[in-house]
């Protein structure tokens, strides 16, 4: 056998991989909780620490569970388009400010506008966890029953949403379930 076969076939096979892993879209890293309860959680409001933020906050009706955070330069990206849908009143959009200074969130949410119906203060990480939260922004789309219907990872843009929540949300108001 020629002593270059083994070292070939080992090349060939990590090319055929990556070629593989090329072909994947980034963007879709899927999560567990497609189609199951979101995973419970209680945290202290954003701006007033007594208020408290949790799954019975977001019952009866379809949401978005955005986390996002100051440093994050994707969350500043897609501020505007969640300020556009607030301001259409299209979905109440509650907020986890995840891994953030607290001062520095209000701040930036007193600057830049807040689109939130709610906003819980997860600065330990712990909600971000149970979630299977990667980085920020991720924005999970949760029916009426508390079930995570879709999981979007990055800056939401007009784009994502016509193509990803439209037509989830489409199927929710008919009495389907995506």
């Amino acid at each position: 056998m020629n002593r270059f076969a083994a070292p070939i076939g080992a090349f060939v096979l990590l090319l055929v991989a990556f070629g593989i892993g090329l072909t994947r879209d980034p963007s879709a890293l899927p999560s567990p909780f497609i189609g199951k309860p979101a995973p419970q959680f209680a945290l202290p409001e954003l701006h007033d620490q007594k208020e408290q933020v949790d799954n019975s906050s977001f019952s009866g009706s379809p949401v978005l569970v955005n986390f996002w955070a100051t440093w994050c330069v994707g969350c500043r990206q897609e501020h505007a388009f969640l300020m556009r849908l607030a301001k259409d009143n299209v979905i109440p959009i509650y907020g986890i400010n995840w891994r953030d200074d607290r001062a520095a969130a209000i701040e930036w949410l007193k600057q830049l506008g807040n689109p939130y119906v709610k906003n819980g203060f997860d600065g330990v990480n712990r909600t971000g966890i149970d979630w299977g939260v990667y980085g920020a922004p991720e924005t999970f789309l949760v029916d009426g029953n508390g079930i995570v219907i879709y999981k979007h990872l990055g800056p939401l843009s007009d784009g994502a949403w016509q193509s990803e929540f439209v037509p989830r949300l489409l199927e929710l108001a008919s009495g389907q379930t995506p």
